[in-house]
């Protein structure tokens, strides 16, 4: 039931910016906690930012922050990551999930992570 397609992937050239998007069915991300995750190649599947149902505050990894901001438009049932002067070790692909937080971490909530949207950066 609970689908999140990510979309807005492509190829930048280093500096340049990009809007990846997730459009979700069969849950409400005004209800949610929502994140980013991204798995370059040969590397763990690792968290990138995340925003809270209610006050919409956010969190970023360290590599990020600055660069990226994640958002959303709950009339659209969407969340937003919008990268800015992207870097080549920013190249991956990106999924989203609804995420549960604990002790400044947050865990994805469903297993399913579906084709993600691949970000590839030139140098």
């Amino acid at each position: 039931q609970v689908q999140l397609v990510a979309s807005g992937g492509g190829l930048v050239q280093a500096g340049g910016s990009l809007r990846v998007s997730c459009a979700a069915s069969g849950l409400t991300i005004s209800s949610n906690a929502m994140g980013w995750y991204r798995q370059a190649p040969g590397r763990d599947r690792e968290f990138v930012a995340a925003i809270t149902p209610s006050s919409g505050s956010t969190s970023y990894t360290d590599s990020v922050k600055g660069r990226f901001a994640i958002s959303r438009d709950n009339a659209k049932n969407t969340v937003y990551l919008q990268m800015n002067s992207l870097k080549p070790e920013d190249t991956a692909v990106y999924y989203c999930n609804a995420v549960w937080g604990y002790s400044g971490r947050y865990y994805p909530t469903y297993d399913y992570w579906g084709q993600g949207a691949q970000v590839t950066v030139s140098s």
